[in-house]
């Protein structure tokens, strides 16, 4: 996979960009690959672990791409960037909690990859329009499944409901980063998605979804956020060294 023949500063741009996507997918994957062995179900064991793989498909072909501007390998780019570094955005890097926190935060993350890809299957850079064509097919099924889970969990029990109200008020204040334009998609018409459309789409959606739950549209203030810019929440450096340990304990090993 190579860069388009892009003008030499829009191709960084469009390398940036596909950066800072690669590793909100990549994180997220990190993220929900910890379930595995401990969901509340052995078929969520195997439902989050396929959505965490489908999340590394994206990462890998994102990060490729970004690399061969960049002069660096997917895998110099997951394992051996330090923490400011990465570009993720701070929803993605939140700890799991409890089932429930994870369920509101893949709500979130799902909407937004879902607006994402669908925008990028039109993009002018054939190699983000290709990739974009793969992955809405994906997230598709990641939307469903938050969904049904926002649904049992909110209409549930009073505990689940209880819970299900504090994983969404836990991870709200996360969702305003993830529409926030960037200095590279900024650069970037016809290219990066548009953010104002991209929100409005998750405006009219998300409340609605939540409503149906029998849930309270969270009215908690935005986090300050940064993530495009290495800035990151204190839980981001344990899960970055447990990704990275095996790599930097024996580099340039294969198995």
């Amino acid at each position: 996979m190579s860069v388009r023949p892009h003008h030499a500063d829009t191709a960084q741009a469009v390398a940036e960009y596909a950066l800072g996507l690669g590793d909100d997918a990549l994180i997220l994957a990190q993220r929900l690959g910890q379930w595995i062995a401990n969901a509340p179900e052995i078929e969520e064991d195997i439902a989050l672990g396929n959505i965490a793989l489908d999340l590394l498909g994206h990462a890998r072909g994102l990060l490729s791409y970004a690399g061969t501007a960049l002069g660096r390998s997917e895998d110099d780019l997951a394992y051996f960037r330090d923490e400011a570094e990465f570009r993720c955005r701070q929803l993605f890097e939140q700890p799991n909690g409890d089932f429930a926190q994870t369920i509101a935060r893949q709500l979130i993350a799902s909407v937004y990859f879902d607006q994402l890809y669908r925008q990028l299957t039109t993009s002018a850079d054939p190699t983000l329009a290709a990739i974009a064509a793969k992955a809405v097919k994906e997230v598709d099924y990641h939307l469903d499944h938050s969904t049904q889970w926002l649904l049992r969990l909110g209409l549930g029990t009073e505990e689940s409901h209880r819970r299900m109200q504090r994983g969404l008020d836990a991870m709200w204040p996360f969702a305003d980063e993830l529409f926030r334009e960037e200095p590279q998609a900024a650069a970037l018409p016809g290219i990066a998605a548009d953010s104002a459309r991209m929100r409005a789409a998750f405006d009219a959606l998300v409340p609605t979804l939540i409503e149906d739950a029998g849930l309270s549209v969270p009215t908690t203030a935005p986090a300050r956020g940064g993530g495009r810019d290495g800035v990151h929440s204190e839980a981001f450096g344990p899960l970055l060294a447990e990704m990275q340990v095996l790599a930097r304990a024996h580099p340039g090993a294969s198995w």
